[in-house]
């Protein structure tokens, strides 16, 4: 069996059992034995796109792929290494270290373009921690709130509220709950006993955690007065929580699990008191699969990985807040991705692919790729009655960026697009260390 620090899925579910951190772990990856360095810059010979090395320490990595990790002006690209928190200068490529030691990096501040991270205050991890704010640009820091359980997810646009989830403390929970789910997705085994594959592994992992009904909340702190206040409870698996990034009281979350067994995508005003959660899709058939949800830039359009079947059929759909409406733009297999992302604009999407494992079972489709929207119009320009309230369908035509066959997709590429559209960020074990990247959308030849 291999073996490997559990990322992704898995270090959710290990991690909220205990009310520790519910964002995913990376898994680290060594360099290799007498293996040369990562290259600084090429030129990729399959795709003729430019690749640039970001990171200078191995170990180092990019946001998740929804987190914001650019100032507001869009000069700055803050990701994390094994010493701290770094900023990029994304004009010069010049790094500085804003923030040393072992921190947990969180996002930056869409109106202020703080940077905010987790230090822990005892030397116990899942303890008390503060969080704490620096200046990119001056390393002026500030200490924000306290935070004595849970995991911080997410700030709302203008930075008055951070948003986590966290086990309740006011009810029972089974003791030794987290000793008896599987920590391991490659030592998980079928009811009769057969090897199962990782990703099948997983799955076993997300249901054995989500049938344990653990009682959970969502709950905000005030930045200002430290307040923290509960928006919403269940015994859901409460995870992958989003404020809008231009509505300060809309949060969107999930309910974890594998997704063909729960109603997964949800949006709650956190500026209403006892506010129902309003379900953004519906399944209409057997193993339909949605998440790995976002908001658009513009924090119009919830956009997320929809799936008819699971494994199947692939889409990357969209729901407009305002209006309910609904578009569906369909992918080939090869070009489906573990996670895809939309450029500021809204004109572009972008994908991480994945491997030969994972749900779409893709031949060939460890690629980093460039998702261009293509709308279906009616024939002729004949209508159909009530067409307006159907689904708009489309196609994302993909671009080959980058050749990941390399890479190792237990590490989660996470793409998104720099703030002038013309780069892709991404993480990568491509070269053995995890190191962050980004490649150029325009060609090099």
């Amino acid at each position: 069996m291999k073996s490997f620090l559990i990322g992704g899925a898995a270090a959710l579910l290990l991690a909220s059992v205990a009310s520790a951190p519910a964002i995913a772990q990376d898994m680290q990856t060594a360099a290799k034995p007498g293996a040369p360095e990562a290259p600084l810059e090429w030129i990729d010979k399959t795709t003729g796109h430019r690749i640039v090395r970001l990171s200078r320490e191995g170990g180092s990595s990019s946001l998740y792929f929804n987190y914001n990790a650019y100032t507001p002006k869009g000069d700055r690209l803050v990701f994390s290494s094994p010493t701290g928190i770094t900023a990029m200068d994304l004009k010069t490529r010049a790094l500085t270290k804003i923030v040393e030691g072992k921190v947990r990096l969180l996002f930056v501040g869409r109106k202020t373009g703080a940077v905010y991270y987790e230090q822990n205050l005892t030397a116990d991890p899942m303890g008390p921690k503060a969080v704490m704010a620096t200046d990119p640009y001056t390393k002026a820091t500030r200490q924000v709130a306290k935070m004595d359980r849970g995991s911080l997810q997410t700030i709302n646009a203008d930075e008055t509220l951070l948003a986590g989830v966290a086990v309740r403390t006011d009810v029972p929970i089974p003791p030794n709950l987290a000793d008896a789910l599987p920590k391991n997705p490659d030592d998980v085994k079928s009811a009769d006993g057969k090897e199962l594959s990782y990703a099948e592994g997983r799955e076993v992992q997300l249901n054995a955690r989500l049938d344990s009904r653990i009682p959970m909340e969502i709950f905000t702190i005030n930045t200002v007065t430290g307040e923290r206040k509960v928006v919403h409870q269940a015994t859901d698996w409460l995870n992958h929580l989003q404020f809008s990034p231009t509505d300060p009281g809309l949060l969107m979350f999930c309910h974890e699990g594998p997704w063909h067994k729960v109603d997964r995508l949800w949006l709650v005003r956190t500026d209403k008191a006892g506010d129902t959660p309003v379900k953004i899709h519906t399944r209409t058939m057997n193993m339909e699969i949605a998440g790995h949800e976002w908001f658009s830039a513009d924090g119009k359009t919830v956009w997320y990985d929809l799936q008819t079947p699971r494994g199947e059929d692939f889409w990357v759909a969209g729901y407009e807040i305002a209006t309910g409406k609904r578009t569906w733009m369909h992918l080939e297999r090869n070009s489906w991705s573990v996670h895809f992302n939309s450029s500021p604009d809204g004109k572009l999407f972008a994908g991480d692919g994945g491997d030969s494992e994972m749900v779409a079972h893709a031949p060939d489709g460890k690629w980093i790729v460039l998702l261009k929207p293509r709308a279906i119009p009616d024939v002729a320009g004949i209508h159909a009655p009530g067409a307006e309230a159907l689904i708009h369908p489309g196609v994302l035509d993909a671009e080959r960026l980058v050749d990941m066959r390399g890479h190792d997709y237990r590490l989660e590429p996470n793409v998104n697009f720099t703030p002038d559209g013309k780069w892709l960020v991404f993480r990568s074990n491509m070269w053995g260390a995890n190191q962050v990247y980004a490649v150029e959308i325009a060609k090099a030849r």
